[in-house]
């Protein structure tokens, strides 16, 4: 079992579109139940089964599996509640970590978010200038909730 220990903010401005290779990415969740989620991704030419546990902090459990791509099309298609994340994903490096920005399209479209893992909850690290407001602990932030309440249909006021 491993542990994913993430932070999520929202992106500001352009000046990250320049920075890291875009990879489209299509996921969907068999299983999105409060304290345990079951996701299918694909991501470019690969495909993986993820399990996630219930959320403490920014920490859970998660276990991820590859699975074959033709899999993942058929679950995405038959066992997956819609819609669809649809998103493309930048891996970009800023002060000796990743930073994982993503561009969501559909029913998501207009939504961009940095992730970053790090290796303990108190982990101190730089933010680049594009990073903005931490959205952690909101859950509407959550790709298992956005297909649920997406965000085109959010008050924006």
């Amino acid at each position: 079992m491993g542990v994913e220990i993430e932070r999520k903010f929202l992106v500001l401005g352009d000046e990250w579109k320049e920075q890291g290779q875009g990879v489209r990415m299509r996921q969907g969740y068999i299983c999105s139940d409060a304290g345990r989620v079951v996701r299918v991704r694909i991501e470019g030419e690969r495909a993986m089964l993820t399990i996630k546990g219930e959320t403490e902090g920014i920490s859970r459990s998660e276990w991820e599996y590859p699975i074959p791509v033709p899999d993942a099309q058929q679950l995405l298609e038959t066992m997956c509640e819609k819609p669809l994340i649809e998103k493309t994903r930048r891996r970009i490096d800023f002060g000796g970590f990743v930073w994982e920005v993503d561009e969501f399209f559909g029913e998501n479209a207009g939504l961009v978010v940095a992730e970053i893992e790090l290796a303990s909850e108190s982990q101190e690290f730089t933010k680049p200038d594009w990073v903005g407001a931490e959205v952690s602990h909101d859950r509407r932030y959550a790709n298992a909730n956005l297909f649920k309440h997406p965000y085109c249909r959010w008050d924006k006021a």
